[in-house]
């Protein structure tokens, strides 16, 4: 079954690029499309979409209103929000809101089409270095680490626990956190389950969101 993919957009003729990209592949297909985030979250409550290709700023509703709208109906659609660098405020609301992924604008393509695969196979694209050097930007807004690691969301984790939010918070792989910690990389898939078990955590972007809010992912 193809992965059904809407896009939305406030110019045409970038969600005509993406369509071209998204229509070219043979296990996607484009279900539908909107100019706005009104738009898009009224079309999607008759529109089924596994996944949305999410601007960030545009008229009426932004990328980020709409994503919280449709992530509050439930699992699906998966967002993915497109974003650039002089719009890196909103993509950390986004990501808060309940967006899958966050990727620029300007990313090769085989890298959103990357995307779009991982979110739907329920996985989050939290790794590229992108994504690490945007939540870097962040860090300067988030909460100081001091004293932020008695939060409450980190109640009854282990101290290994802990150290697997603190790699996955900086962007880590889970091959990656395996090589780090010397252990297999089963056994961080399971530490990271946990995780989001016990944080309520929606996904692993989440964890991240958690991970430097609380200051963990700042901590040497």
């Amino acid at each position: 079954m193809s992965i059904r993919v809407f896009l939305v957009d406030d110019q045409q003729l970038v969600r005509g690029g993406f369509r071209m990209l998204v229509d070219s592949q043979p296990d996607m297909e484009v279900v539908g499309e909107a100019g706005d985030g009104g738009e898009a979250v009224q079309r999607l409550a008759v529109t089924a979409a596994d996944v949305v290709l999410m601007d960030v700023r545009m008229p009426r509703m932004d990328g980020v209103a709409a994503t919280r709208e449709l992530t509050a109906r439930g699992e699906l659609p998966r967002v993915v929000v497109l974003t650039t660098f002089d719009l890196d405020e909103y993509a950390f609301s986004a990501i808060k809101a309940g967006a899958a992924a966050f990727l620029l604008k300007d990313a090769p393509p085989e890298d959103l089409l990357a995307a779009i695969r991982t979110v739907h196979a329920g996985d989050s694209v939290v790794a590229p270095s992108t994504t690490r050097r945007l939540l870097d930007r962040f860090a300067a807004v988030l909460p100081d680490a001091a004293g932020t690691t008695t939060d409450d969301r980190l109640a009854g984790l282990t101290d290994r626990e802990r150290e697997v939010l603190v790699l996955v918070g900086r962007g880590r792989t889970n091959t990656e956190i395996a090589a780090e910690l010397v252990v297999a990389e089963a056994t961080v898939k399971t530490h990271v389950g946990r995780l989001l078990a016990k944080t309520g955590s929606r996904d692993r972007v989440q964890l991240v969101v958690l991970a430097y809010e609380t200051g963990l992912a700042r901590t040497t």
